[in-house]
């Protein structure tokens, strides 16, 4: 995989580990689905990223969750015929370059700028509030 590929609002497959999961103990994503990567922050070990979950089951009302429109869905390489929901109020974190979770694999595509980036901001005024979890050691 081409790393620099990873940026701001690229869908990427990766074994997501839900907080809910992670709250039982467990610590591998069960498959590998589409997440989109919001922020990608350099340091000196390698780049901290945060990815956000794509999923097709319809999040409960009270959840930070975007249902993604059909020209994004053909945008990020996604099935464009099923319903898709992209979850802010929950993400991981990892370091590309240093990750055991990153596969070398290309992005499937990426979202638009004037789609992702008003979700972007509204997840940062509510970081306090979304659940993070880490998936390096």
């Amino acid at each position: 995989m081409n790393y620099e590929l990873i940026q701001t609002a690229s869908v990427i497959r990766y074994p997501y580990l839900w907080a809910r999961e992670a709250g039982r103990g467990e610590t591998e994503g069960r498959k590998e689905r589409p997440v989109v990567v919001g922020v990608r922050m350099p340091r000196r070990d390698g780049d901290l990223v945060l990815f956000f979950p794509v999923t097709t089951k319809q999040p409960e009302a009270s959840r930070f969750a975007v249902e993604v429109p059909a020209m994004e869905k053909r945008r990020a390489g996604l099935d464009a015929d099923r319903r898709l929901w992209i979850i802010f109020d929950e993400f991981n974190t990892d370091i590309v370059g240093n990750s055991i979770y990153l596969e070398p694999e290309p992005p499937t595509g990426r979202f638009s700028k004037a789609f992702f980036l008003p979700l972007l901001r509204e997840f940062i005024s509510r970081r306090k509030s979304a659940t993070e979890v880490t998936r390096f050691r």
